[in-house]
């Protein structure tokens, strides 16, 4: 493990530029249950060292793509091969990847050590290399001290940091994490999401990580590969998902949106009831349009400082309802079309709009999202 460490920036910076080589190639994977098709068609590539997360919401069938990878579940025809070698039909102990579950999967009866060694005694790793390797990877997870524990004496983070050290301690090529932070809190989550993506990037190890929460792709991988009904529909970095969302549904499953309805009138031009709105894309002029707008992108200006700029969009509304929390105050603002929620940041300045204020909202042609509205 101290090589990859040592290796791991290079391969790292390989992986994010997209110069390294395909690692792990997923070709025509389908997973079928009677006359259920659960995953259909899925073509996915990994590069050496490169993050990748399955993003979708329940159902999707992004952990049985994960367990297919893994050899967990059979595979229905597609092929699976790992730096140039198909594994398709290997049993999951042969195919020299590590894993990571969502309940963490600890014997309790066993300690600490004991649990990271598992997966060296069953490959009869020596008991002095294999001491060594548990005290590696306890010491790459900062758990040291908590060798003699057993997992009941832990808290939910050192759990899954002792089952993120069983997995790695095999030295595997691939490192499969099937939504290990879901079972955590707020707090504990941000200090794994940080922890992983450290220890990942130390290592440059080729990684598919499983998780419906597009906060976590966002933060911690290097490109995601949106999921919806065993399809993957988007790939592409972090940026490209979040501004430019292939259809509607990655738009609103990757972050918040505003949705409003009208009819594209010119190229660039939606006409939405009352307000005539610009964007960078829109479908063919005539074609009955879905508009969506990101509530962070929309800013609220006095009326009488209305913008004469043509690539912003200006919409007169009325404040319905204001939500402080904190950081962030929430308006609910009613611009006749439909309402559309605004978030601003907080400032020790003056006090949040109160409902009933007549407001201006404006926002760029740039954030302004078009998608033919389907029927």
């Amino acid at each position: 493990m101290t090589a990859a460490i040592a290796d791991g920036p290079a391969a790292t910076v390989a992986a994010q530029s997209g110069t390294a080589p395909d690692h792990l190639v997923l070709q025509g994977l389908e997973k079928h249950y009677g006359d259920a098709a659960v995953v259909r068609a899925l073509d996915l590539s990994v590069r050496q060292g490169e993050f990748i997360a399955l993003l979708g919401p329940s159902g999707c069938g992004k952990t049985t793509t994960l367990r297919m990878t893994a050899g967990l579940v059979a595979v229905t025809s597609g092929r699976i091969v790992v730096a140039g070698r198909e594994i398709t039909g290997l049993p999951p102990y042969r195919r020299d990847i590590g894993l990571v579950f969502q309940n963490y999967a600890l014997f309790p009866h066993m300690s600490v050590a004991q649990n990271v060694a598992f997966g060296l005694e069953m490959r009869g790793v020596p008991r002095a290399e294999s001491r060594e390797r548990v005290a590696e990877a306890l010491g790459m997870v900062r758990l040291s001290a908590y060798g003699a524990r057993r997992p009941r004496e832990l808290s939910g983070g050192q759990q899954q940091r002792v089952a993120l050290a069983r997995a790695l301690v095999i030295r595997p090529s691939i490192l499969l994490l099937d939504e290990p932070l879901s079972n955590l809190d707020a707090k504990l989550r941000e200090e794994m999401r940080t922890e992983i993506r450290d220890i990942q990037r130390a290592l440059s190890i080729t990684t598919l990580f499983v998780t419906h929460d597009q906060v976590e792709a966002l933060s911690m991988c290097d490109r995601v590969a949106v999921m919806e009904a065993g399809r993957l529909v988007q790939l592409g970095t972090p940026h490209e998902i979040y501004e430019r969302p292939r259809d509607p549904f990655i738009a609103d499953f990757v972050g918040r949106t505003n949705k409003l309805r009208g009819t594209v009138r010119a190229a660039g031009l939606v006409e939405v009831g009352p307000l005539r709105l610009v964007a960078d894309e829109t479908p063919p002029p005539g074609a009955r349009a879905l508009v969506m707008v990101r509530p962070h992108r929309i800013r609220i200006a006095e009326p009488a400082r209305s913008t004469m700029d043509e690539q912003v969009n200006a919409a007169p509304g009325r404040v319905v309802r204001t939500t402080y929390v904190g950081d962030i105050v929430q308006y609910d603002i009613d611009v006749g079309p439909g309402l559309l929620q605004v978030e601003m940041p907080t400032a020790a300045g003056p006090e949040p709009h109160a409902p009933g204020d007549t407001v201006e909202l404006q926002w760029s042609a740039r954030d302004t999202l078009v998608f033919p509205e389907e029927a």
